[in-house]
């Protein structure tokens, strides 16, 4: 399968054509919200609402004055608190409105929200076992990774396509939903997702419309992203 082919969580089939079209030039930036106090104390926040702490707020400020300088056209984010606020500091830069879209939140996880990552390992060992073998698992009887997808993909394609040419769109969203949409985005096979790596609080990956789809140009960056210079284009 050749990257950039969207594909199906059901039979891996190609999706619609849109977020195709060659030679538009769009970008999506997919930005992580900012620090919680669960991200510090390591637990699973999957859909529940936690808040940003003060140093969530200042990543965000900080990042948000980078992103800024990029003029996006439109931005687009989670519904969840801690997405929200962090878009919010890029609203209030840009101006933009922000669009709240409850298919960018993060995984439903069941019985895992709300417990450290020790706590996982010891009740549910074999289940974080065959997740990170890349098996489709319902983490605490939640959602599959596919299904995340499933869900936010088609949300960033949908706003995508409304970008002029050479637009930029930037999704507020968190760690595994943009991990799940990037990898559905770039064609991966559902079990090498987990091979994309994390992003850190506030940092963003980016990726560029290419004649041949979507391409990952930056991955968990936390400055703005440096022309590439002697690529085969």
């Amino acid at each position: 399968m050749t990257a950039g082919a969207e594909r199906s969580a059901s039979d891996d089939k190609p999706l619609s054509d849109a977020g195709r079209k060659a030679g538009r030039g769009r970008r999506v930036i997919l930005w992580r919200h900012g620090q919680t106090l669960w991200n510090v104390e390591r637990r699973f926040q999957g859909t529940t609402d936690v808040e940003l702490t003060e140093t969530g707020v200042g990543q965000a400020r900080r990042a948000a004055r980078l992103l800024a300088s990029l003029r996006p056209d439109a931005i687009v984010a989670s519904d969840l608190k801690r997405a929200a606020n962090t878009a919010a500091e890029l609203s209030a830069l840009t101006g933009l409105d922000v669009t709240h879209d409850e298919g960018l939140r993060e995984t439903y996880a069941g019985l895992w929200q709300g417990l450290t990552h020790e706590e996982i390992i010891a009740r549910y060992g074999d289940q974080y076992a065959g997740w990170k073998r890349g098996e489709p698992v319902r983490r605490g009887g939640g959602e599959l990774e596919t299904e995340v997808a499933d869900r936010a993909a088609p949300v960033v394609l949908r706003h995508a396509e409304k970008l002029p040419d050479d637009g930029t769109l930037v999704v507020v969203s968190h760690g595994g939903t943009i991990r799940t949409t990037i990898g559905r985005l770039l064609g991966l096979e559902s079990q090498h997702w987990e091979s994309l790596g994390g992003l850190s609080n506030c940092c963003w990956s980016v990726l560029g419309e290419g004649a041949r789809g979507w391409r990952l140009l930056e991955h968990n960056a936390g400055t703005l992203p440096e022309p590439v210079l002697g690529d085969d284009d």
